[in-house]
């Protein structure tokens, strides 16, 4: 797994910035809030600058070296900036100027402070949040970069920085709460008291948890592609004479249990994907028969077609809508038979889930390969 630069996965990063609370250097964080056009990542992609160190990504490298140096001027004033980056012109010295991207991206750099601890909190709770900032206000009321929170568990949006009751009004509470329900990050002009203010609302989502049942050394490579493409991975074994945290030390969390148990020692939620890989026919059969009545939308089974078939005899149920959610064979065809080659194959499968996406060429897409959001 990347530990450090552009590549790291999320989980690193989130870490990182809990991590930079402990310290006293000064930091920033840089997240894309607009993108007109091609980018290469779209609205709530971060990056965090700490000290010399840079972790996340938010371009391919093109605007790293200018946002580090906004940054470290953020981060010691301890003022946030609105920067945007034209790269759709090639006059000589533009930001156009041999970047593959052919768009405007516009990014929010602020400093590592106490205003940005609630997104903090909301990564180790792993809680949904809604962080509202400032873009423009016409009427002056509110500046750029001022920041309030929405909380939809308490329907409450907070506000960073008093600005004598700027941010009230039952309306615009409202209007995030549909932001945050659709998980969205993006930029939106809303009407407010008679005023136009135009906010980026950054919709922070828990991780989507995938727990893999199994110990072979083969969960490994699903294990370390899952992280790095962004999961929270749990690995639950059924054989206590494996050391499972010892075999699987990238996971976030390993457990050993028995089959009967997993739907009261696990949050089998609608966020949860699930691959089941015990190599042993009895186990999978206790464990599929768990996940079917849980909210989990992915379950996927390794081993071949006639072998499931044989699972769902023994199970006594016909097909039904239940087994939609059961792949298997697990995994999209991607020719590879190595581990990691394997490994890749079920976690592209478990992403396209996850993304209510049909797997294809990016080169036969109609247009934009990201959805853009209307201005």
């Amino acid at each position: 797994m990347h530990e450090s630069g552009w590549s790291a996965p999320e989980p690193v990063f989130r870490r990182r910035v809990r991590n930079c609370f402990d310290t006293t250097e000064p930091a920033a964080v840089a997240a894309v809030v607009d993108v007109r056009g091609s980018a290469y990542r779209r609205p709530g992609a971060k990056l965090l600058f700490d000290g010399a160190e840079t972790t996340g990504a938010i371009t391919a490298g093109c605007l790293e070296g200018d946002l580090a140096a906004a940054s470290r001027r953020v981060a010691d004033a301890g003022t946030p900036e609105v920067i945007t980056y034209d790269l759709t012109s090639d006059d000589e010295g533009s930001w156009g100027l041999g970047i593959g991207c052919d768009g405007i991206v516009t990014v929010l750099v602020e400093p590592l402070s106490e205003r940005y601890k609630p997104v903090v909190d909301a990564f180790a709770e792993r809680k949904r949040l809604g962080a509202v900032t400032v873009l423009s206000d016409e009427t002056g009321s509110l500046v750029p970069g001022d920041r309030a929170y929405y909380d939809p568990e308490t329907g409450v949006l907070t506000a960073a920085e008093d600005r004598n009751g700027a941010w009230g009004g039952q309306a615009l509470t409202d209007q995030m709460a549909t932001f945050v329900a659709g998980g969205q990050s993006a930029v939106t002009t809303v009407d407010h008291g008679g005023r136009s203010l135009r906010l980026f609302v950054d919709a922070v989502e828990p991780l989507p948890e995938l727990v893999i049942f199994g110990s072979g050394r083969d969960v490994g490579p699903v294990v370390q592609t899952a992280v790095n493409a962004g999961f929270r991975v749990t690995v639950v074994g059924f054989r206590g004479g494996v050391d499972i945290a010892a075999r699987f030390q990238e996971a976030d969390r390993t457990l050993t249990t028995a089959p009967a148990d997993i739907d009261r020692r696990l949050d089998l939620s609608e966020r949860t994907y699930t691959v089941v890989m015990t190599h042993n026919f009895v186990d999978d059969c206790l464990t599929v028969e768990r996940l079917l009545p849980s909210l989990v939308p992915y379950i996927g089974l390794m081993g071949p077609e006639e072998r499931f078939q044989k699972l769902v005899a023994e199970l006594e149920r016909p097909p039904n809508p239940d087994f939609d959610r059961v792949y298997a064979p697990v995994g999209l065809d991607l020719g590879g038979g190595s581990p990691h080659q394997i490994g890749q194959s079920i976690v592209a499968e478990v992403l396209a889930v996850r993304n209510g996406t049909t797997p294809d060429h990016l080169r036969a897409v109609d247009g934009p390969i990201h959805e853009r959001i209307e201005h």
